[in-house]
């Protein structure tokens, strides 16, 4: 395969109250870049403290910074599909503005790119920085997902990843509300490549994912993918409708011999039992009718309030969001 010309290559970077990290992660980016011709888009995320002025600040004075202000928060995937409706760029890369993901890294993954990779994806080998319960919970949730998954997903490979063109506006067509960025570019196929780093400790600030997010994100990333838990909850339900086939015959042969011995906690311990397999299932299933709900509403995916050093981004369906 010939090797690819790039004539630009697109950055795309969430933010969300980055105040102390926003000025370097801008500069090793730039640095990063060398004399490759790119563009860093923004996406102010929400946020409430002084990152949008510097934001500002910096897009005032280098037009290679383009902004894109979100009416609200709404959420870190979300955030990076706003940045990449706005990427113009043969490749573009998504990479977190903490520093935890490093910015002199994008050149070798351009390398990658121009040697025919579509998707260049980074696996990281260390995470310095996180707790034991962030890093135990990371390693139950990706081998948990890997077994229930209808789509190969690689262990510890994150957003930080670059894309050909080709690879985003497929991933662009996907427009569902509950995203998993890592797996839908797994998802769209063509070339991928894997690329091992280490992952850094963040520059300041703490984590934006709270327990919470991180549950509601794992949830996402399992109903996206996958319709296990569903299966699942139907096969308890014929175990236990076969176990209680079985025991009809046996209550009635205890009772034809006289040897019935009526008993409450048996009777509280099945009706818990079986009350639970219920309810779980139901979860389930509310937690699938829950997400069509959200798709059927057909709501924007987000609101862009300003911008800076871009337009409109071209695809009509973010264009059809903002009017």
């Amino acid at each position: 395969m010939a090797e690819r010309q790039l004539s630009l290559v697109s950055v795309v970077a969430p933010m969300l109250n980055e105040e102390e990290t926003a000025r370097i992660f801008c500069d090793r980016v730039r640095d990063a870049m060398g004399g490759v011709p790119f563009e860093l888009i923004v996406v102010d995320d929400g946020s409430s403290d002084a990152t949008p002025a510097i934001l500002a600040e910096y897009a005032a004075v280098d037009e290679r910074l383009k902004v894109v202000t979100l009416s609200r928060n709404f959420g870190h995937q979300t955030a990076i599909t706003a940045g990449l409706d706005h990427a113009r760029g043969d490749a573009v890369v998504m990479i977190d503005a903490d520093l935890q993901d490093p910015p002199e890294l994008i050149p070798t993954m351009i390398e990658h790119w121009r040697a025919g990779s579509d998707v260049v994806y980074t696996l990281r080998t260390d995470r310095s920085g996180e707790s034991r319960f962030k890093l135990t919970t990371a390693r139950w949730f990706y081998a948990i997902l890997g077994k229930v998954s209808d789509v190969p997903l690689v262990a510890n490979a994150g957003d930080f990843r670059l894309l050909d063109r080709r690879a985003l506006d497929a991933l662009l067509t996907m427009r569902e509300r509950n995203r998993y960025i890592r797996g839908m570019t797994t998802w769209v196929g063509f070339t991928q490549t894997a690329l091992p780093y280490t992952r850094e400790a963040r520059h300041a600030g703490g984590t934006k994912y709270t327990f919470r997010k991180m549950v509601h994100f794992a949830l996402d990333a399992i109903a996206s993918f996958s319709n296990v838990p569903l299966q699942l909850a139907t096969i308890a339900g014929f175990v236990c409708a076969f176990l209680a086939f079985l025991a009809v015959p046996v209550a009635i042969g205890f009772r034809i011999f006289d040897q019935f011995l009526p008993g409450v906690t048996t009777t509280v311990v099945a009706v818990l039992l079986l009350g639970g397999f219920q309810l779980i299932a139901i979860g389930l299933i509310g937690e699938y009718v829950g997400r069509i709900y959200d798709e059927v509403k057909r709501r924007p995916l987000y609101i862009v309030r300003d911008r800076a050093n871009v337009g409109t981004a071209e695809d009509e369906r973010e264009r059809s969001a903002t009017r």
